[in-house]
C-alpha cells in the first residue's frame, strides 16, 4: 500500500515539473467596480489612464487553443486567439454578465487593447486588431499552432 501511494506521489510531483514552459501569455481582466477593495481588483495604468479590473483574469493563456496572426494597416500585428471550450463559455458568460462594460488584453504582461463588451460572444474567439510586435507573434507561435 505504501508503495502505490508513493507512486501516485512521485508521479504527480513529475507531472507538475514535466509541464511546458509558455513563451507568452494572455490575460484578459474584467473591469471592476473600485468599492470591490483590494482583495478583488486593482487600479493600474492602463493605456494612459488609471482603470480599475479585476484581480483574476476572465481568460489567460490556458484557454487558447490557437491563433491566426495579421499584418495591421498601422505596422502592428493583431491576433485572432481560438479558445477552448473553458475560455469559450467565460468569454461568453463575460459577455452577457459585463455587456456595456470592458475587458482589458495584456499579452506578454503589456496592456495591449480594451475591448467594449457590447454583444454576446459565444463562438469563443477574442479579435485584437493590432498593437503587437513581430516578437509578440512569433513568441504566441511557439505557444499555439497556427490556425486558418
Amino acid at each position: 500500500m505504501r508503495s502505490a501511494a508513493l507512486a501516485v506521489f512521485i508521479g504527480l510531483f513529475t507531472t507538475s515539473w514535466g509541464e511546458a514552459k509558455t513563451h507568452s501569455t494572455l490575460r484578459v481582466h474584467a473591469e471592476a467596480n473600485p468599492s470591490n477593495g483590494p482583495v478583488f481588483s486593482t487600479q493600474l495604468e492602463f493605456l494612459g489612464r488609471m482603470v480599475t479590473i479585476e484581480k483574476i483574469p476572465t481568460v489567460s493563456e490556458n484557454d487558447v487553443t490557437g491563433i491566426q496572426s495579421y499584418r495591421g494597416a498601422d505596422g502592428t500585428h493583431g491576433v485572432l486567439f481560438q479558445l477552448n471550450d473553458h475560455g469559450r463559455l467565460a468569454l461568453d458568460t463575460a459577455s452577457v454578465e459585463r455587456r456595456g462594460g470592458v475587458l482589458f488584453v495584456f499579452i506578454n504582461g503589456r496592456p495591449i487593447t480594451e475591448l467594449r463588451v457590447d454583444r454576446r460572444v459565444s463562438d469563443g474567439k477574442i479579435y485584437i486588431a493590432s498593437g503587437l510586435t513581430a516578437n509578440d507573434i512569433e513568441l504566441l507561435k511557439k505557444d499555439w499552432p497556427a490556425r486558418k
